[in-house]
């Protein structure tokens, strides 16, 4: 295992950290970091019910941070850790921000456009591609999800 791959669980982790504190907030527990050149230079989770944004997805929040921090729209050699699989808002995000690599935990198989609906990140039509890295911390992520929407189910039907 190299050197970069050993980083993965712990950026990985870190993302789980930013989807706990969105879970806290009532939002689906999402987080995502951005890494380049070895240092965070971006951090989001989902924001859409606190900031009545249909943009606020994790993914977005790390990019534009990122971008900020770099003072630019382009993060090359960066890669993304996100603990769900990208929707196709934040593939093109990702696309358009030329990130090199894109590592998440769980797949989406509802709004997954990385690999369980489509592979925006890989298609070669595109004008960038990313590698793809799936599956790093898989259960803990998707353990998170599949318990904030039991809690969520739960509440609702005690109402």
């Amino acid at each position: 295992m190299s050197r970069k791959t050993r980083k993965h669980p712990e950026f990985m982790r870190q993302a789980l950290e930013l989807a706990h504190e969105a879970s806290l907030q009532g939002e689906v527990p999402v987080g995502a970091l951005l890494v380049a050149n070895g240092e965070i230079v971006g951090r989001g989770y989902n924001r859409r019910e606190q900031d009545t944004d249909p943009l606020g997805h994790a993914e977005l929040m790390a990019i534009q941070q990122a971008c900020q921090k770099l003072g630019s729209w382009r993060i090359p050699r960066s890669t993304l850790y996100v603990t769900l699989e990208p929707c196709p808002m934040c593939s093109g995000a990702i696309v358009q921000s030329r990130i090199e690599r894109v590592v998440f935990g769980c797949r989406d198989p509802k709004a997954g456009a990385v690999r369980s609906l489509y592979a925006l990140l890989e298609d070669p039509r595109l004008p960038h591609r990313c590698q793809v890295i799936e599956g790093i911390l898989e259960e803990e992520c998707r353990t998170m999800l599949t318990q904030f929407f039991k809690e969520l189910r739960s509440k609702r039907s005690t109402k």
